[in-house]
């Protein structure tokens, strides 16, 4: 299967708030690629999200805004594209409302939430969190809340469930990014 895992963490509770973003590329089940940038959000940091990520306004002052990144990945977001998150609806929303707010027109797009696809193929784990599934998959995750980490981490999830349970199962579990 043909897929980006993405990976957004954000300055605050407010979803159009992306502080960093990680794009993982896979190509017939292999990690062929990656991307990774802090993103300056141009809004404030809530110390609970800096606790979460580490990230701090200091870190992004001098990085680009979400529309100077959004030329380099869009290729990734088509109608024929998969894309795969660990609580999908929340990087799907950021990605979203971030597009909304710099005037740029969201993208349609495949979507499988690891998430759900965990709690379909492993409904036994005690939770169905990045760190609890991998852990279960015997995946690395050794910087939780790093973009790229969960990312990576995301990716291997998914690879593990088509070679598990066959790509056609997690296909079924596919959706459409709505625009808006």
């Amino acid at each position: 299967m043909d897929f980006i895992a993405m990976d957004f963490e954000t300055a605050n509770r407010k979803r159009a708030s992306a502080c960093s973003l990680a794009i993982v590329v896979v190509q017939q089940n292999r990690v062929v690629d990656s991307f990774y940038t802090l993103i300056n959000p141009q809004m404030h940091f809530d110390p609970q999200n800096i606790r979460i990520h580490g990230i701090t306004p200091d870190m992004v002052q001098n990085q680009p805004t979400f529309d100077q990144v959004w030329p380099h990945i869009q290729m990734f977001y088509t109608p024929g594209r998969i894309v795969t998150a660990h609580n999908a609806p929340f990087d799907v929303s950021v990605l979203r409302l971030t597009l909304d707010r710099y005037g740029i027109a969201a993208p349609r797009y495949q979507v499988i939430d690891t998430v759900r696809t965990s709690r379909q193929f492993l409904p036994k784990l005690p939770n169905h969190r990045l760190d609890t599934v991998s852990a279960a998959l015997k995946i690395p995750l050794e910087h939780h809340h790093n973009a790229l980490a969960d990312s990576y981490a995301c990716a291997r999830i998914l690879i593990a469930e088509n070679k598990h349970f066959g790509e056609a199962r997690t296909k079924a579990m596919m959706k459409l990014a709505k625009a808006g």
